[in-house]
C-alpha cells in the first residue's frame, strides 16, 4: 500500500520504520520544520531512507487551506494517509484525498478524554484503565468512527511517561502497524463513536495546573502524577513557585518523621524527609513527592529542600563569603577575557579549556584542605554561582549523594555493618517491583533468608529499557567525552576498592564463597576490570583504508567505532559481582548504556554495584539493575526490540535458546559464554608437586563452580596412582565451613537445587562404575555443603566424561604413556571448547598440545591464571564472543565505513 505518514516525533519514526518494514511503500513524509538546525525523527530516518520530506509550516490560513501544499500533497499519490502523532492542523482536503482516507493514533479510550491532553487527564481523573485508539479522521475533534482499540490497567504510581514508556508507546506503534494490516486487507472496522461517557478536557498549561489542596490525597496524588513531566503541577510556598514530581500514595503506617514546611492552603504542613516531602489530603491520608523544581529550572530531590534552602540555594557565612570572594579572583585569574565574574557567568562558554579545569582544581586545593574535588564536579557545575554552592557544601561536609534514597537492609555481620539494597535499580533510582512483588534472598551457609529482594515484572524491563535508551539518546553519558567517561568509571573502581570488605562479604553471605576468595577474586578482579576499561574509553580508534580510486577522482575510506546502544546482559550466580564487572566494564567504556540481570539466587552484591554507580556519578539510566527470573526477565530483555546488544554467561541450553530469541527478535547482536567440560593434561615429565596444587585449584578453586574448571583431568598412566594418592591426600585436609572464616578452604555450594544436582551426578558416575575415590555426598551441617570429590577409572562415555558437574568433583581418566596423539583426540571429544590445560616440561610438547587443543583458553602449567588484558571466550558451543582485554571491547561496538570522494 502506498502511504503518506504525517506527523512528527520517536512515535511518527518508529510507526514509518515498522511501516516500511511492513512491506508498504512510504510515498512521502510530511513533519514539521526544523528546530535550531535540527531535523524532527521522522524527517531524519525518512531522509536518511531516502523518501521525499515535506516540511510544511503550515497547512492551512485563516481557517483555509493552502492550495500549493495541497497540490504537492496530492501529487504523491498517497493510498492511505497516517497520522501516528501530529500537532499541524492537516486540512479535509488531505484528509479526504487518498482512496482509503486517514488514520489516526490517540492516547486515551475514544471517546473519554478527547483533546492533546488525554493522557494527563486519564490520570488525573484516576481512571483503572487506561490505552489507546486508532481512528478514522473525520473534521471533528478525535470524534471519527474507531477502528481499533488497546486497553492497560494504570497502575496506582503511573506517570504519564510511564504510561507512555510502558503501553502507549510501544503498543501503540504496533496498533497502528495492525491497523494499517487490516485495512489492507479489507477487515477495518468503522465503529461510531459512542455520546455516552464522551469528554473533552483542555489543554493542561503551566497556569492551570495549580495544585487545590482541599481535597483527598489520591486526588492531590492524581493531579500531580496527571502533571508529571509536563506541565508540571505547582503551587506557592515561601514566595516562590515550586513544581512537584514524582509522587507516590502512601499507606497510613507509622508517621514520617522531618521537618515541618508549611503549605499555604493545605489542611496541615509537609514534612521533609529523607525519602522526600510528605504532603496530606483533606481525608488525612499521605502522598510523597521525590522531586522539586524552582522557578529558575533548578530540579532537587524533595528531602534537600531544607539542606539547600527555600530558594535552591545555600546561605553563605561571613568566612564562606571570603572563601566565595578568594575563588571568584581564581576565576578572574583564568578568565582573563572576562571582565568582571558574575554569579551567571559560564566557566566553559567564557572561554575556559581542559587545563583551566586541572588549575581551577589545584587553586582550589591550595585554599582548602577539608575536601577533595574532581574535575568532574567543574564540568557538573559550570557556573560561578553553582560552583560556589558545590565547594561550600563540601566545606560543611554535606552529602553530594542525598538524591539517592537506599532502602538498605542491614546486617551486623563479618565485623561490619553491612547495608544491602534490595529494591529494583532503574533510572538512578532504587524502586519496587511492579505490584510490589518481591522474592527471598538465601543464605547458602545456613539456608536463612537474607532479605526480600524486589522481583521484576516486563513492565519493569520496558521502564529499565526506556530509560537505558533515553540516557543512551539523548542523556549526557552518549554526549561525554570518552576521557570524562573513563574518569567516572574510574571512581566508580575506586568506590569499589573503598567498599570492598562490604561488597566481599556480600558476595559471601549471598554466594556461599569463601571471603578470602571473595576479596581477592570476585571482588579484587572486579576492580581491576573496571579501570582496566576505564583506560580504554579515549583510546577506541577507527582506521583509514585505501581504496580503489576512480580517476581523476580521489577517495578517502575511515572506519568509525560506536557505541550500540541498550545492551543487556544476563550473568550467572557463580562470580555475581566479577560476571558483572567483565561485561558491564567493557560495555560502558564503550559508550553503551546498560540493562544488567543477575541470577535471580545472586543478585545483592549487583544492587550494591548499582548504588557505588549512582555515587560515582555515572548519569540516571546509564545502569540499571534487575532482580527477577530468566523466564521473565531474561526472556524479554532477550525479546525487546530496543535492546540491541544482548551479553549472556551461563549453559549451554539456555544460550542457544537466547540466541533464538536474539534472532527473531531484531537479530541483536550476541556474545555468549557457555558450558565448559575443559580438558586438563597431565604428563609424566611435569612437575608433580605442582601438577597436583595446580589440578586441585583446577577443579576445587571457588568450590568447583567455575566456568573454567578442569572438567576431565588425563593423567599419563605412569604416574596415575601418585597423582590420585597425592590429590586424594591433600583433599583431605581441606577445610569445610563457614566461609567468612579466614581459615576455610571450601564453603558452601551456591543453592540447594544445585546441591541436588551435584549428589545426582555423583549417583550417576557411581551406577556408570566410576571408582569413588573420596567425597560424593552432603556434608550433614546446616547449609548446603557438598565434599570435594573424586572419581577415577572414568571411561569416555561415560555421563560424567562429557557433562559438565559445575561443582567439586575431580574427574580423572589414565591415557597411554607416550600416546599424544590419542590423549588429544579424547581431550577434543567434547562439544564444549572454553579452556583446556597442559602440564609438562617439555618445551615442545606444551606447545605442540595446545597447538591441537580445541579451546578458547590454553594454560600451561598452570591454570585459572585469567587477567583483565587476556581475552576470554569459548569455541563450539562453549559460545562466541569475548570477556576481557581489548577484544572485549569490539563486542560493545559497531563498525561504520565513511567513504568520502574529493
Amino acid at each position: 500500500m502506498k502511504i503518506a505518514v504525517i506527523g512528527q516525533s520517536l512515535f511518527g519514526q518508529e510507526v514509518y520504520k515498522e511501516l516500511r518494514m511492513d512491506g508498504h511503500i512510504i510515498v512521502g513524509v510530511f513533519t514539521i520544520p526544523d528546530k535550531e538546525g535540527k531535523a524532527d525523527p521522522l524527517a531524519k530516518e525518512a531522509e536518511k531512507n531516502g523518501v521525499p520530506v515535506f516540511k510544511f509550516p503550515r497547512w492551512r490560513v485563516k481557517g483555509q487551506a493552502i492550495p500549493e501544499v495541497v497540490d504537492l500533497y496530492k501529487s504523491i499519490g498517497a493510498e492511505l494517509n497516517v497520522l501516528p502523532y501530529c500537532s499541524q492542523f492537516i486540512p479535509m482536503e488531505v484528509i479526504d484525498n487518498p482512496k482509503y482516507g486517514s488514520i489516526i493514533y490517540h492516547p486515551s479510550l475514544l471517546p473519554r478524554h478527547r483533546g492533546a491532553s488525554a493522557i494527563n487527564w486519564t490520570l488525573i481523573n484516576g481512571d483503572k484503565k487506561g490505552g489507546f485508539t486508532v481512528f478514522w479522521a473525520d473534521d471533528g475533534l478525535d470524534t471519527g468512527p474507531i477502528l481499533l482499540q488497546k486497553e492497560c490497567v494504570i497502575q496506582p504510581n503511573d506517570t504519564v511517561n510511564t504510561l507512555y514508556n510502558r503501553f502507549l508507546f510501544p503498543m501503540g506503534v504496533k496498533g497502528m502497524v495492525e491497523a494499517v494490516r487490516l485495512i489492507a486487507k479489507g477487515e477495518a472496522l468503522r465503529i461510531q463513536q459512542p455520546q455516552e461517557g464522551a469528554t473533552y478536557e483542555g489543554i493542561q498549561k503551566k497556569d492551570n495546573a495549580k495544585i487545590n489542596w482541599n481535597q483527598s490525597a489520591e486526588t492531590l496524588h492524581n493531579w500531580i502524577r496527571g502533571h508529571d513531566k509536563v506541565p508540571g503541577a505547582w503551587a506557592d510556598i515561601n514566595g516562590q513557585k515550586i513544581t512537584f514530581y514524582a509522587s507516590t500514595l502512601l499507606d497510613n503506617g507509622s508517621s514520617p518523621r522531618g521537618q515541618l514546611l508549611e503549605i499555604p492552603g493545605s489542611c496541615r504542613p509537609g514534612i521533609v524527609t529523607k525519602e522526600g516531602l510528605v504532603l496530606f489530603g483533606n481525608d488525612g491520608k499521605a502522598l510523597l513527592v521525590r522531586s522539586l523544581q524552582f522557578e529558575d529550572g533548578k530540579m532537587i530531590p524533595a528531602g534537600q529542600y531544607f539542606c539547600l534552602g527555600s530558594n535552591a540555594a545555600v546561605e553563605l557565612t561571613e568566612d564562606e563569603k571570603k572563601f566565595a570572594e578568594e575563588i571568584r579572583a581564581v576565576w578572574k585569574s583564568i578568565l582573563t577575557n572576562v571582565s568582571q565574574i558574575e554569579d551567571l557567568t559560564d566557566f566553559f562558554k567564557s572561554g575556559a579549556a581542559s587545563m583551566d579545569v586541572v588549575r581551577l582544581v589545584e587553586e582550589v586545593k591550595l585554599r582548602t584542605s577539608s575536601f577533595q574535588l574532581q574535575n568532574e564536579d567543574i564540568y557538573m557545575n559550570t557556573t560561578f554561582q553553582n560552583f560556589i554552592q558545590m565547594c561550600v557544601r563540601k566545606l560543611r561536609g554535606e552529602n553530594d549523594d542525598q538524591d539517592l534514597i537506599v532502602d538498605y537492609v542491614e546486617k551486623d555481620i563479618n565485623n561490619m555493618i553491612v547495608k544491602i539494597p534490595h529494591q529494583l535499580f532503574i533510572n538512578g533510582e532504587f524502586i519496587d517491583a511492579e505490584g510490589g512483588k518481591t522474592y527471598t534472598s538465601m543464605n547458602p551457609t545456613d539456608g536463612t533468608a537474607l532479605c526480600d529482594v524486589s522481583l521484576a515484572q516486563k513492565s519493569d524491563v520496558d521502564k529499565a529499557v526506556a530509560a537505558a535508551k533515553e540516557a543512551f539518546e539523548d542523556g549526557e553519558w552518549g554526549k561525554m567525552n570518552p576521557r570524562d567517561r573513563g574518569r567516572l568509571i574510574y571512581k566508580l573502581a575506586d568506590l569499589m576498592e573503598e567498599h570492598q570488605e562490604e561488597l566481599a562479604t556480600i558476595e559471601t553471605i549471598d554466594s556461599g564463597a569463601v571471603y578470602t576468595l571473595a576479596l581477592k577474586t570476585h571482588v579484587g578482579m572486579s576492580i581491576q576490570t573496571f579501570r582496566y576499561f576505564a583506560g580504554w574509553c579515549d583510546k577506541i580508534q577507527g582506521s583509514t583504508i585505501p581504496i580503489n580510486q576512480a580517476r581523476p577522482n580521489r577517495n578517502l575510506t575511515f572506519t568509525k567505532k560506536e557505541p550500540i546502544g541498550v545492551c543487556a546482559i544476563i550473568i550467572p550466580w557463580n562470580y555475581p559481582l566479577m560476571m558483572l564487572a567483565w561485561k558491564t566494564a567493557a560495555c560502558l567504556a564503550a559508550g553503551n548504556t546498560v540493562v544488567l540481570k543477575p541470577a535471580q539466587v545472586t543478585p545483592l552484591t549487583a544492587l550494591k554495584f548499582a548504588e557505588l554507580s549512582a555515587r560515582a556519578g555515572i548519569p540516571k539510566g546509564v545502569v540499571n539493575i534487575l532482580p527477577g527470573s530468566g523466564a521473565v526477565v531474561g526472556q524479554h530483555l532477550s525479546d525487546h526490540p530496543d535492546v540491541r546488544k544482548l551479553g549472556f554467561t551461563g549453559s549451554t541450553e539456555i544460550g542457544k535458546h537466547i540466541m533464538k530469541s536474539c534472532a527473531v527478535s531484531n537479530v541483536k547482536k550476541v556474545s555468549l559464554e557457555l558450558g565448559g567440560k575443559s580438558p586438563l593434561i597431565i604428563f609424566s615429565d611435569c612437575d608433580i608437586d605442582k601438577a597436583v596444587r595446580m589440578g586441585i585449584s583446577s577443579v576445587f578453586f571457588n568450590k568447583g563452580e567455575n566456568c573454567i574448571a578442569a572438567g576431565r583431568i588425563f593423567v599419563e598412566d605412569s604416574i596415575h596412582d601418585q597423582f590420585v594418592k597425592r590429590v586424594v591426600e591433600e583433599v583431605e585436609k581441606m577445610k569445610i565451613g563457614d566461609p567468612l572464616d579466614r581459615s576455610t578452604d571450601h564453603g558452601p555450594q551456591n543453592h540447594k537445587t544445585h546441591l541436588e544436582k551435584l549428589l545426582e551426578y555423583c549417583q550417576i558416575a557411581n551406577m556408570e562404575g566410576a571408582t569413588l575415590v573420596y567425597g560424593g555426598k552432603q556434608v550433614q551441617r546446616p547449609g548446603f555443603f557438598f565434599e570435594p570429590t573424586v572419581f577415577t577409572d572414568v571411561q569416555d562415555h561415560m555421563y560424567i566424561a562429557k557433562e559438565e558437574s559445575f561443582g567439586p568433583i575431580m574427574i580423572i581418566s589414565k591415557f597411554r604413556s607416550g600416546d599424544v596423539d590419542d590423549v588429544l583426540r579424547r581431550a577434543n571429544a567434547t562439544e564444549y571448547g572454553l579452556a583446556s590445560g597442559v602440564f609438562t616440561q617439555d618445551i615442545s610438547k606444551a606447545l605442540y598440545v595446545s597447538e591441537r587443543l580445541n579451546a578458547g583458553t590454553v594454560f600451561v602449567n598452570t591454570y585459572n591464571k585469567t587477567d583483565v588484558a587476556s581475552p576470554f571466550g569459548g569455541f563450539k558451543q562453549s559460545g562466541f564472543g569475548k570477556d576481557l582485554g581489548q577484544e572485549a571491547l569490539n563486542e560493545y561496538l559497531r563498525i561504520k565505513a565513511v567513504t568520502i570522494e574529493y
